[in-house]
């Protein structure tokens, strides 16, 4: 608003410039029409003010937002060479003027500059790493980053405590490894050590699974940014992700919504959870091991391997009594994964899975 108001003062001091000067010709002897024209012209100008500052506002942000991931060398010398172009022109033009004594040599050296600005530019933003290397700037102007600013994912709380991280890197598919900030490593830890046994575990398993990545030869970088003006987690992280150009991995909505918000690259953990969970049909026969009870009367609740929830109907008196034989009613997908529906199998069913064991290869 500050720079739109500003904006609104220019033009209306120039409307009303306009407006005086042209009241003040209209009638050379009486000064009436000169500040009739004034009042004109700053009531004018003051309406198409805001309407003027709202567009080069808008152009501001679209530029900013343009250049937020640029790294500052490219700028640098897209900058330098851009200028550079500029006063080439100039002195072209100057030359151009000199010879040919036209008014139209003015626009013909406007036209040069522009070219060579624009050469310039284009030129600074391609070539700019090694522009900034060759003038011994790289530490200054262009650090190495490690890993490449976008291509590694800056992960919350939500996304290391889920499997999918485990699941990409096992496949190959984090080239570019993972970047956790130590405040998130902070809250997993305090989570692992909570009374809830769900939160507990799955945490431990969130941190388990960053050490498995390691050994995969993934990439994962503690990052020490603190951001001690800021209190909540959410913008920390955001705040982390745009000072480092990284997309954010996360499989909570509140950080997804903000960080389209904020207007930066976010990769939805949980949708890629749910289309690459495992299709447990009706009908199909597993064991688990049930581990506690379920929220139904009778109902215990076991996990399997990859830590999706089983709840088992009828199967209170079988906890810990090692694995048991279910078969599957349904599924449901969860902000935790997927969760299997299930009662224990049939003795006919028991029957044909021993027989099955039973059978030679």
């Amino acid at each position: 608003m500050i720079f739109v108001e500003g904006v609104r003062l220019i033009v209306v001091l120039l409307g009303a410039l306009v407006g005086y000067e042209i009241g003040q010709r209209a009638s050379a002897t009486s000064s009436t029409h000169a500040v009739v024209g004034l009042m004109i012209g700053a009531a004018v100008s003051y309406v198409l003010g805001g309407v003027v500052g709202r567009i080069l506002d808008k152009g501001l942000q679209r530029g900013v937002r343009l250049f937020r991931n640029s790294p500052p060398g490219e700028i640098f010398a897209a900058t330098i060479i851009s200028t550079s172009g500029m006063i080439l022109g100039m002195i072209v033009g100057i030359a151009v003027v000199a010879v040919l004594r036209s008014p139209y040599a003015f626009v013909l050296t406007a036209g040069i500059v522009w070219i060579l600005a624009a050469f310039g530019w284009r030129l600074g933003m391609v070539k700019g790493r090694q522009i900034v290397a060759a003038a011994g700037l790289s530490r200054i102007l262009s650090p190495a980053t490690r890993p490449l600013p976008g291509q590694a994912l800056l992960v919350d709380a939500s996304a290391v405590v889920d499997r999918s991280l485990l699941i990409l890197g096992r496949n190959g598919l984090l080239p570019a490894g993972l970047v956790v900030p130590q405040f998130v490593i902070d809250h997993v830890t305090v989570t692992a050590e909570s009374p809830d046994p769900v939160s507990a575990r799955r945490a431990r398993r969130g941190l388990e699974a960053l050490e498995a990545l390691r050994e995969l030869a993934v990439s994962v970088d503690i990052a020490n940014d603190e951001v001690p003006e800021v209190d909540d987690p959410t913008t920390k992280l955001l705040t982390v992700a745009r000072r480092t150009g990284l997309r954010i991995g996360t499989c909570s909505t509140v950080v997804r919504d903000a960080a389209e918000a904020w207007e930066l690259h976010v990769v939805n953990l949980h949708a890629l959870t749910t289309e690459l969970a495992p299709d447990h049909v009706p009908g199909e026969r597993m064991t688990v091991t049930l581990v506690k009870e379920g929220r139904q009367a009778r109902q215990a609740v076991g996990f399997l391997p990859d830590g999706d929830m089983v709840v088992v109907n009828d199967a209170g008196h079988l906890i810990d009594e090692g694995p048991v034989l279910i078969t599957v009613l349904s599924t449901r997908p969860t902000s935790h994964g997927v969760m299997v529906f299930a009662k224990l199998a049939s003795p006919m069913e028991l029957d044909e899975a021993g027989s099955l064991e039973r059978q030679p290869g």
